[in-house]
Formats: structure tokens, sequence, C-alpha cells
């Protein structure tokens, strides 16, 4: 048991650091970006979420829920639906606990809700980098342990960004924005290691899992990156951001 957190908190480690250096790309901005930049940065974290939510989560559900014996459809279709109804239930939330702190930023809500859907986002995932470093731990296959720890860090580089750069935007320092990002990834090493202590019930949850974060990535696209990159530089942002992570995710996985 003891190796297998060991294995399982240095495979989750190196993918937290991988958010960290991402969310480090906020230091080489000076001063807070001109509109045309923030639509590129929207649009481009947008694009970044939209190919994570099918070839990182709705794909592997799929693929998961069938060696389980379940028809693919069937937790991918109902885990989104959570997903979405999980942020638009803190979608509406969100403008009362914004009147009772007294914040006007209008652009509070949209940074709250990519940063809560990106962290939704990277808990299945440590915990499928998590278990993978345990099976290896006790004879399985440590190289597919490896490349699934390596596609998953290179993912989160850009996704790192994708949270650092809007927190800037809104007006944070880079300092804070960099700690911001780099907290998004931080549930990674938590739930690798905590995946590995009840590894036998959470399998099965693992396609229901995906899932949820895919509807919840997938919420925050529509309802707030989308309209507030519409443009052209927009539009070429997201087009970028998907290609990126799309590349990384079938390259790699």
């Amino acid at each position: 048991m003891i190796q297998a957190l060991l294995w399982a908190a240095a495979g989750t480690g190196f993918t937290f650091t991988m958010t960290m250096l991402g969310a480090a790309t906020v230091f080489f901005f000076r001063g807070t970006p001109q509109e045309r930049v923030q639509r590129v940065l929207l649009g481009f974290a947008a694009g970044v979420m939209t190919a994570a939510s099918v070839w990182s989560l709705l794909l592997p559900a799929i693929e998961q829920a069938s060696a389980w014996a379940i028809p693919g459809w069937v937790p991918a279709a109902g885990g989104m639906l959570l997903g979405v109804v999980f942020l638009a239930a803190l979608d509406a939330l969100l403008p009362k606990l914004r009147r009772e702190r007294e914040i006007a930023d209008a652009g509070w809500k949209q940074t709250t809700l990519l940063v809560t859907a990106i962290t939704l986002h990277n808990v299945p995932e440590g915990m499928a980098v998590g278990l993978a470093f345990a099976l290896a731990a006790h004879g399985e296959s440590a190289a597919g342990a490896a490349a699934l720890a390596i596609g998953i860090g290179i993912q989160n580089f850009p996704e790192g960004a994708a949270i650092a750069l809007p927190l800037r935007q809104q007006g944070w320092t880079r300092l804070r924005a960099f700690v911001g990002g780099t907290l998004s990834g931080i549930v990674e090493p938590i739930f690798g290691v905590l995946v590995v202590l009840v590894a036998a019930g959470v399998r099965p949850l693992m396609p229901w899992l995906l899932s949820f974060a895919a509807g919840a990535m997938l919420y925050v696209v529509v309802e707030e990156l989308v309209p507030q990159a519409h443009s052209r530089a927009g539009t070429c942002g997201f087009v970028v951001g998907f290609l990126i992570m799309m590349v990384l995710d079938v390259a790699l996985g």
C-alpha cells in the first residue's frame, strides 16, 4: 500500500507541476491584456475545454463504461447532464453571493465558473493517474502509467494558462493569478492519493465522474466563454486551443 501511494503521489505530482508551469505564463504579460488579447485568451480557454471535454473525458468515459458491461452512452449522457445541472445551479447562486459580498465586477461570475469547471475536470484526471500508478506498483504496466501521466501533464499546461490568464485579465496581480491557476491542479495529487485508498469502490464510478466534469466544462464554454470571446480574434483563439488540446489528447492518449 505504501509503495502504491508513493507511486500515485509521484505521478500526480508531475501533472500538478505541469499545471503550475502553465499558470506561470501569466508572468510573461505586461499589465492587463488589451480587449483583443482578452478575446483571444477566452476563445483559447473555450477551445481547450471543448476538446478536453470530448477526448479527455467523454470518450474515456464511454470506453470505461463498456469495460463494466454498461452501455457507454448511459454514464456519458447522465454524468454530463449532472455536470450541467450542477454548474447551472452554481451560476444561479453566484449573483446572490456577489451581492452579499458587494462585488460589482461582472467578470467575477465568469472567472468563478471557469475555475470551478477546470478544477472539476482535474479531479477524475488525478484519480485516473493515481489508479494507473497504483496498479503499476503492483506489477501492471509502468510504461502505460508513465505515458498517461505525461499525456495528462502536457494537457495541463494550457489548462493552467487558461485559468491564470483570465484571472489576470480580471485585474488580479500576476502572483495571485499564478496561485489561482496553480491551485486548480492541486486536486490531482489529492484525489490521486485518495483513490488508491478506496480503489476497489471508486473505479465503477469513473465514467460518471469523467462525464460530470465534461458537462461542467461545456456549460462554462457555452454560457460564459463563447459569448465573451465572440469575435474573429476569439474564434482564432478557440480554434488554436481546440487544435492544441485535440492533438495532445490523440497523440499522447
